[in-house]
């Protein structure tokens, strides 16, 4: 991968960990070592382990695991649990371990003070048993509480870098933090001895961990700077989510597709366009779901398979809304065009969503999706980490081509208030906006197509109206000025003749 304003690059090689090769834009420097530090639980032996393992699957470059503080086959129990046969990759001779969690008292390890000698000839001996080409060496935070002193400890750890590199392979060591975003290292002197740096952080966020990635240094080397979210999932272990690396090259389609309504397909222009993204914003009870149900059953009625993700309702409570405005969404499942997925926003964070969203839609391969909604999803995160998710899951539909509608909830029932102060609805290609309207002792909807990337689309503000049979969209509002400000008067309706009222019906 070519780098970044540079011509001249070290040679890598990539860690073929998804997301992070992005971010180092093209893998770890070869033959050199990088220090994974992080705090307890934030991922630094699953990332320093999947370095291995993928070296292995991808690559065919056996490795080496020296393990400091854990036993091997506790190392091994605990990657199985991840979908990782070590054992199998032991007996092809592409992974070895060098023990030195033993006791204080084992003399091959421990010799006067702690000498390294012993323990550099056991890795090197591993290395050349079944010419690895990746070295793991975890916890070196154990070395540093034997020997104490900061001097010696950064003389020792610069010794077992210029080692591994002598080797000739391409080594982790791991390092424990005592804080998120404290000192680097426990000894201050770990991150000076070694050519990379990569901070894991397990930070809480609105009462939920949140995993994050930095690469705080990487020398003679381009990267992608700051902090990047990322998962720990079975069978693939560590997962970036580069959003900063996200490239805007994805197709636009000319095609346009039903809303499943077709007095909403004429407001906005015949449709929107295959690859759209859309968000539905509106106060509670205003027909945001409602639009959703017909968005995803214009799919179905074509042929499409759709997927409608809940987050503020039951799937029971889901079907039977759905079969309250026509729609059968239990037979829609049986014939296969159709996934209905409801859960709780709090089983969670906004990564891992992604990635199980992601993965839902590469198994099914929905032309549209629907998610109802990111006002229930964000409620538990930052509007940073929602902006983020956002991002991720509209950059991944629209180079799959999907059609996509989102819909949130505002808190005013009345007025202007819109959705963009959650930083999002630039990455949308069409709003609509949903009000309540007030029109003497009625209360009535408005709708107003706000915005609609590449299309015409009426500017006018219209009644509609919902009953069993769904959503009818009606006439223009004569004052649409009001409607922002809580009131208006459709065409039609209650005028003064000759000092009686009469009332025109709506129309739909």
């Amino acid at each position: 991968m070519k780098a970044i304003g540079s011509t001249a690059r070290v040679e890598q090689i990539p860690t073929h960990i998804a997301g992070f090769d992005a971010l180092a834009v093209g893998g770890l420097p070869l033959h050199r070592t990088a220090l994974v530090m992080g705090t307890a639980g934030s991922g630094k032996t699953v990332f320093a382990a999947q370095f291995l393992v993928e070296g292995v699957r991808q690559s065919n470059e056996p490795g080496v695991f020296v393990t400091l503080e854990e036993s091997p086959q506790d190392i091994r129990h605990n990657m199985l649990s991840l979908g990782w046969d070590i054992v199998a990759m032991e007996a092809d001779a592409q992974w070895a371990f060098v023990d030195g969690s033993a006791s204080l008292g084992d003399e091959d390890v421990l010799i006067g003070e702690y000498d390294l000698g012993g323990l550099l000839s056991r890795i090197q001996g591993a290395v050349a048993r079944i010419g690895a080409k990746r070295v793991v060496v975890d916890a070196i935070g154990a070395l540093a509480i034997r020997m104490g002193n900061v001097g010696r400890i950064r003389t020792e750890l610069f010794r077992i870098s210029r080692a591994l590199n002598n080797m000739l392979v391409t080594s982790i060591m791991t390092s424990e933090q005592s804080s998120d975003y404290g000192e680097v290292g426990r000894s201050e002197a770990e991150e000076f001895v070694v050519d990379s740096v990569i901070v894991l952080r397990n930070a809480l966020e609105v009462e939920l961990r949140r995993r994050t990635l930095e690469i705080l240094k990487m020398r003679g080397e381009p990267h992608r700077r700051g902090e990047f979210p990322f998962v720990i999932t079975n069978g693939k272990g560590v997962e970036v989510v580069p959003l900063s690396a996200i490239a805007l090259e994805h197709k636009s389609s000319l095609v346009r597709v039903t809303f499943g309504n077709a007095g909403l397909d004429s407001m906005c222009g015949g449709g929107p366009f295959r690859d759209s993204t859309i968000l539905v914003s509106g106060p509670t009870g205003a027909g945001k779901t409602l639009m959703a149900t017909e968005f995803t059953v214009g799919g179905t009625s074509m042929g499409e398979h759709s997927l409608f993700l809940g987050f503020e309702e039951s799937r029971d409570q889901i079907l039977r809304n759905a079969a309250g405005w026509g729609h059968d969404f239990a037979r829609m499942e049986d014939d296969g065009l159709l996934r209905v997925i409801c859960e709780y926003p709090e089983s969670m964070n906004l990564e891992e969503r992604l990635v199980y969203i992601k993965s839902v839609i590469e198994e099914f391969r929905p032309r549209r999706v629907a998610l109802d909604s990111l006002g229930a999803l964000g409620r538990l995160a930052s509007n940073k980490s929602l902006r983020d998710f956002v991002l991720g899951l509209t950059a991944f539909v629209k180079q799959h081509q999907i059609t996509t509608l989102f819909t949130t909830t505002v808190s005013q029932v009345m007025g202007a208030e819109t959705v963009t102060e959650r930083q999002f609805t630039e990455f949308t290609d069409s709003i609509l906006l949903l009000r309540y309207v007030e029109v003497g002792a009625v209360m009535l909807h408005g709708l107003m197509v706000l915005k609609m990337r590449g299309s015409r689309h009426d500017t006018s503000i219209r009644n509609f109206t919902i009953d069993d049979q769904g959503m009818h969209i009606g006439a223009p509002f004569r004052q649409p000025g009001d409607l922002l400000a809580g009131g208006g008067k459709p065409h039609g309706s209650a005028k003064r003749t000759g000092g009686r009222h009469t009332r025109n019906k709506v129309g739909r």
